[in-house]
């Protein structure tokens, strides 16, 4: 690692992106407000604003500093926001009783607890165009090229659908109650968690004019990047009380496959490492310096919730 990532100081950048990314979605549910009537917006606005790691957006606008290396100002955060408005679509139904049947989520009440379930399908089903067009509206904003700001939000929509997060989300109620082997394991993380982690780096990167080798090496970063969070996520769900993580553990208790169940903690603590190892391989073979890129690998695998 270079000497500008070593002195790089990961907490103070984490504090002052997620305020950014906040004050980016409350301007999302802003606007949404004008779209919307109050009582499905209360329910739409439950679940984004207030909590969560921000580890989308804290992707999308560090990728796009990495090729560009300016700031953006508020239409860079207004593109962030879009991959976590559909993570807190998937969020809420992933919680719902017909699947993990979940009380808490980001250290409060789910959804479905507060508002009911029929409400919350509902409120999770407009977060979708809502992440669209949040994409393309800030891209406009930023004076993205049309084909560009086109290819944004179709790298989102992917992400979030059957060949990404969606199909995962199947692959993972197919696996419930028997044993996964170690390729199906793989294949349903990198769909149903990395490939939302992946997007929003080919995001920052497309808006920002990156050519195909820098976005090939954001986009290995990130597959590397998502599956050793997901590792992480499964050590952390062993490990670790509702308490501490903000939400109800239940990977046992729904008879999931994981890496741990699988593979044990010891050797799944040490494929989260080496994931995290090639993340930053990727970006050493690009040329790419992205200090806050080089400190998210990192810390994906020692965080505790």
């Amino acid at each position: 690692m270079s000497q500008l990532a070593e002195r790089f100081d990961l907490e103070r950048w984490l504090g002052d992106e997620r305020g950014a990314v906040e004050r980016a979605l409350q301007r999302a549910m802003a606007w949404a407000s004008t779209r919307l009537p109050d009582d499905p917006l209360e329910v739409v606005r439950h679940g984004v604003l207030g909590g969560g790691k921000r580890v989308r957006p804290l992707l999308r606008g560090a990728a796009w500093r990495a090729v560009r290396g300016d700031d953006g100002g508020d239409a860079l955060y207004d593109v962030a926001a879009a991959p976590e408005l559909v993570h807190a679509y998937s969020l809420r139904h992933d919680a719902l009783p017909s699947l993990d049947d979940a009380d808490l989520r980001r250290g409060r009440p789910t959804t479905h607890r507060v508002h009911g379930e029929a409400a919350t399908v509902a409120a999770g089903a407009a977060l979708i165009p809502l992440g669209a067009l949040q994409a393309w509206r800030a891209c406009r904003a930023l004076e993205v090229p049309a084909e560009a700001a086109r290819e944004v939000v179709a790298t989102l929509m992917r992400a979030a659908g059957g060949a990404g997060m969606v199909g995962g989300q199947a692959l993972d109620l197919l696996g419930e109650g028997r044993r996964l082997d170690a390729g199906e394991l793989d294949a349903l993380h990198r769909r149903k968690t990395g490939a939302l982690l992946v997007a929003p780096l080919r995001m920052g990167a497309l808006a920002a004019g990156a050519g195909e080798p820098l976005r090939t090496a954001l986009e290995s970063y990130g597959r590397s990047l998502g599956l050793a969070f997901q590792i992480a996520d499964d050590i952390l769900d062993a490990t670790a009380s509702a308490g501490d993580l903000g939400k109800n553990p239940s990977d046992a208790a729904l008879e999931k496959s994981t890496w741990v169940a699988l593979h044990g903690l010891d050797q799944a603590r040490r494929r989260a490492s080496e994931e995290a190892r090639l993340a930053v391989e990727a970006l050493d073979r690009a040329g790419l310096e992205a200090p806050p890129l080089r400190a998210l690998a990192a810390w994906v695998v020692r965080r505790r919730r």
